[in-house]
């Protein structure tokens, strides 16, 4: 079975990641919240890195309860900043909190963050039919925009068009992959 080139045969995580989730449009905006966070993380890494501190991450972000995320204080900052088992980045930690409170923002003017990122499209699932390997779109360039106007942070084009195929807003199988 043909999977998509970034796929690490080797890798029962990526297998999987690739095979049952990624590319699979996503309406929950618990999900969607996850998954922002853990992009806005990927920054400057692979995914796989994330990949591998995902369940770390849930217990660590107490299962991105975003009513909980949005109180994070100094202390629990530290107790993050302290955890091996995640990304220790102090910056993209604080971001994670400050993006919590614009996501909450989000879901009220639009009833929910899927309303709001899937109207970016009128809820239609956009297919790169180019073959081309691309890293941003237009797309991907006014939802970063917009973010970043509303506060939010580590959500560049590149970190957005990831998201965005991650939650299935873009579908960015390769055209020998069974998920094309």
């Amino acid at each position: 079975m043909k999977r998509c080139f970034w796929v690490d045969e080797k890798s029962e995580l990526y297998i999987k990641y690739h095979d049952e989730e990624w590319g699979v449009p996503k309406y929950d905006d618990k999900e969607l919240f996850e998954l922002l966070i853990l992009e806005s993380f990927q920054a400057g890494l692979s995914w796989i890195t994330v990949l591998k501190k995902r369940e770390a991450f849930r217990k660590a972000y107490d299962n991105f309860d975003i009513k909980k995320v949005i109180k994070y204080d100094e202390k629990k900052i530290e107790e993050l900043l302290n955890n091996k088992n995640i990304i220790r980045s102090k910056n993209k930690i604080i971001s994670s909190i400050n993006n919590a409170k614009i996501f909450t923002q989000i879901q009220e003017e639009f009833g929910s963050f899927s309303n709001y990122i899937w109207g970016f499209t009128d809820n239609k699932i956009i297919k790169n039919t180019t073959g081309e390997l691309i890293v941003s779109s237009p797309l991907s360039d006014k939802i970063s925009k917009d973010l970043k106007k509303r506060g939010m942070k580590y959500v560049g084009t590149i970190i957005i068009y990831s998201y965005l195929q991650a939650i299935g807003i873009v579908d960015d199988h390769d055209k020998n992959c069974f998920k094309y």
